[in-house]
């Protein structure tokens, strides 16, 4: 059983793997897009409004924040201050926005714009001292949660568009770098809702692709989840409702957690609505 424990790892370490396993998730959702021709890009996703380019800029656009974050704390913060809040005086959404705004590049340069700036994000976060927290559109972010925070999100949107395209994929130990953001962001997603962050703890007792086992938190918490670790990570990142999930919550916090869990920054999301 593969509990949570600590162990002999430098915070170089720790980083240097996540940015390692954000490069393998980066590369299969390239693998999904490169070959795809130009209509392809245009297709519709599970998002709304979405295509895949959508997608694909969407990731582009974020990678963009987290490299300024890294490289320039005060610039973010005071570029935020000033694009998001000209959109939002103006009625837009700044998400839809870039979205849009990039989605309409042409997908070879889309492309080679994620490309770059993916590359910028693995070369900026090393250089950030582990325990510097860096601006960002929800709490602060240390390093190591910046490149989880990526992980998670290249994985989210991937799903989007291998659903689009009609592709299953395996999944893989990647996973258990969502499923422990998905439990450390349990306060967040009762806060953005205007609940109260729950004071008692919930334990995940998760089945992992292998087959093996995954736990986190205190094991005598009386709120556990259990179920497969993939449909813990689509839940928490909102690419499945949970009726269509193989999940179990025992206990009130547990009960409530589930459908409002949400492991990214900003508002709550709309999540998905059951399959047919």
């Amino acid at each position: 059983m593969t509990t949570d424990r600590s162990d002999r790892s430098t915070p170089t370490d720790v980083l240097g793997g996540l940015l390692a396993d954000l490069r393998a998730e980066s590369e299969v959702l390239d693998g999904l897009v490169v070959g795809l021709p130009a209509e392809g890009w245009s297709r519709s996703t599970p998002a709304e409004g979405w295509t895949i380019a959508h997608q694909i800029t969407h990731l582009a656009w974020t990678d963009d924040w987290t490299a300024l974050a890294a490289r320039d704390p005060e610039g973010f913060t005071a570029a935020l201050g000033d694009r998001f809040g000209a959109l939002l005086a103006a009625g837009a959404d700044p998400v839809e926005e870039g979205a849009r705004e990039g989605a309409a590049a042409e997908p070879t340069a889309l492309l080679a714009r994620w490309r770059a700036g993916r590359e910028e994000v693995r070369a900026a976060l090393p250089a950030v001292p582990a325990d510097v927290r860096l601006p960002w559109f929800g709490p602060p972010m240390k390093p190591a949660s910046m490149a989880t925070a990526r992980l998670m999100e290249t994985w989210a949107h991937g799903q989007d568009v291998a659903d689009a395209l009609g592709v299953t994929r395996e999944p893989t130990a990647r996973l258990r770098h969502i499923a422990h953001l998905g439990l450390r962001t349990l306060g967040f997603a009762f806060t953005v809702h205007g609940l109260p962050a729950p004071e008692r703890p919930v334990r995940l007792e998760l089945t992992a692709p292998d087959g093996g086992a995954w736990a986190f938190g205190p094991a005598d918490a009386q709120d556990v989840v259990t179920g497969p670790a993939l449909d813990f990570c689509l839940l928490v990142t909102q690419r499945r409702h949970r009726d269509d999930l193989a999940l179990t919550a025992t206990g009130p916090v547990a009960t409530a957690w589930l459908p409002i869990a949400q492991a990214f920054a900003g508002a709550p999301g709309n999540g998905r609505d059951p399959r047919p």
